[in-house]
């Protein structure tokens, strides 16, 4: 079994209602928003990419869903280089604008989690294994990419493994 049927198993495991899945398709892509543009300052200066804590997080994040899978890999890092684009140009703007901005989407986008989880029934997986946090924006991609007919056998062996009770559980 390979860690990225692994880890998106265990994720699914807490996001099977799918009103739960569609306030995460909204939430989650807020969070990570959120985040990039409230770590968009400080900006230190250099050339030809102004460096900032949201470009350094993102950078291993991208490295780590790249491991996990090339394609999905590639979707994650070039949407978390987007997200640092709207997070520099977020830094320009006065702090108390560049603070609503990031807190606002930040805030909403855990409320809309929580109102998912009401559904769902059941706690989020971070609370559980903090690897959720970061598995979170892939289990996203990765459904799309899966609504789109694309990658069937992953789809297939997350399915499979979420059909056993005993897969559908986090290790204690």
């Amino acid at each position: 079994m390979s860690r990225l049927v692994h880890h998106l198993t265990l994720y699914a495991a807490y996001h099977r209602h799918p009103h739960n899945v569609a306030t995460h398709m909204v939430g989650i892509p807020m969070i990570v928003m959120g985040v990039d543009i409230l770590l968009s300052r400080p900006v230190l200066p250099a050339d030809p990419i102004p460096l900032t804590p949201a470009i350094a997080i993102s950078t291993l994040a991208a490295f780590y869903y790249l491991r996990l899978d090339a394609m999905l890999g590639a979707i994650m890092t070039a949407l978390l280089a987007v997200g640092c684009w709207v997070g520099l140009e977020a830094a320009r703007m006065p702090t108390g604008p560049w603070l609503a901005a990031g807190g606002g989407l930040f805030v909403a986008g855990w409320a809309l989690q929580l109102v998912g989880h009401g559904y769902e029934g059941r706690k989020p997986a971070f609370l559980d294994d903090m690897r959720g946090l970061i598995i979170g924006p892939l289990f996203i991609v990765a459904e799309i990419v899966f609504a789109l007919g694309a990658r069937r056998a992953v789809r297939q062996a997350v399915e499979k493994r979420l059909a056993k009770p005993a897969e559908r559980r986090l290790p204690q």
